[in-house]
């Protein structure tokens, strides 16, 4: 367990996600920055091109995370669909079987295949997995967020979710359970383990200067910057234990959690 008031990472990761283009294009809109425990975020950059591109992203973080640093990494987009997609479907409430069973129909870490190709139906089933855009997780409610499934509108993360979620699986299935995937491995990391999370920078943005970053850039290293300061201050350990009901914690399990959310009191 992690001592109450000291730090429980090393290292802080801010990833601004983007679900243009292929798994190989490099992408101006993904951005990664890192924090070290005594520096603050600096951006990274891929050894070869002048932009990361999600496979160039999945394989540096199976780097870093494979390095004895204890690091938190916040990533904005889903992780998980809501409940209603899950019956929709017929799947089980099961976390790693949904990542199993969406990239099957939607392939979008191979190579040549883009989002909208899925959309379009020209390669995969997509559409035998879709949701409704007013269909929304417990936390999106929270945070008045869109839904995954809300395409073609601004402020959308349904792209990003939709690119990202094999890259998940992919670190899901190299790391096993010495990756906690927040918060569903628990809400608690172990001292000592790093862990993923889905972050939302429009709850941490503001708070620093933009000085002469773009939005994406931004975005990344507030996330990172945010995740630095809430463990070293110790709130983080709060924000990582949100207040849920029974019914809340469970669902939350299965659609997953964004940090920093919490439920209006009238809704607990």
């Amino acid at each position: 367990m992690i001592e109450a008031g000291s730090p429980a990472f090393e290292r802080y990761v801010g990833i601004d996600y983007s679900g243009a283009r292929s798994a190989t294009d490099g992408l101006p809109g993904l951005r990664v920055y890192r924090a070290d425990a005594d520096a603050e975020p600096v951006e990274i950059r891929p050894a070869a091109g002048k932009y990361f591109s999600r496979r160039g992203v999945h394989d540096w973080l199976r780097e870093v995370l494979a390095e004895p640093i204890p690091t938190l990494v916040g990533v904005d987009h889903s992780f998980s669909f809501p409940v209603a997609y899950f019956a929709q479907h017929g799947l089980a409430l099961d976390w790693e079987r949904f990542l199993d069973d969406f990239e099957q129909h939607w392939p979008t870490a191979n190579a040549g295949v883009t989002v909208e190709s899925v959309r379009r139906g020209q390669t995969g089933s997509g559409a035998a997995r879709g949701g409704s855009a007013r269909s929304r997780r417990v936390c999106e409610i929270a945070a008045r967020a869109k839904s995954v499934f809300h395409f073609d509108v601004p402020g959308s993360v349904a792209k990003s979710t939709h690119a990202g979620l094999p890259w998940m699986r992919r670190l899901r299935r190299h790391f096993g359970t010495d990756l906690h995937f927040w918060p569903f491995d628990g809400w608690e990391v172990a001292a000592g383990r790093s862990a993923i999370l889905e972050a939302y920078p429009a709850l941490c943005s503001a708070d620093f200067p933009r000085e002469d970053r773009t939005n994406d850039q931004h975005d990344a290293y507030s996330v990172a910057a945010w995740l630095k300061r809430a463990d070293a201050c110790g709130d983080l350990q709060a924000v990582m234990a949100p207040e849920l009901s029974p019914l809340q914690a469970k669902t939350a399990a299965v659609e997953g959690w964004i940090l920093g959310v919490a439920v209006p009191s009238e809704r607990s």
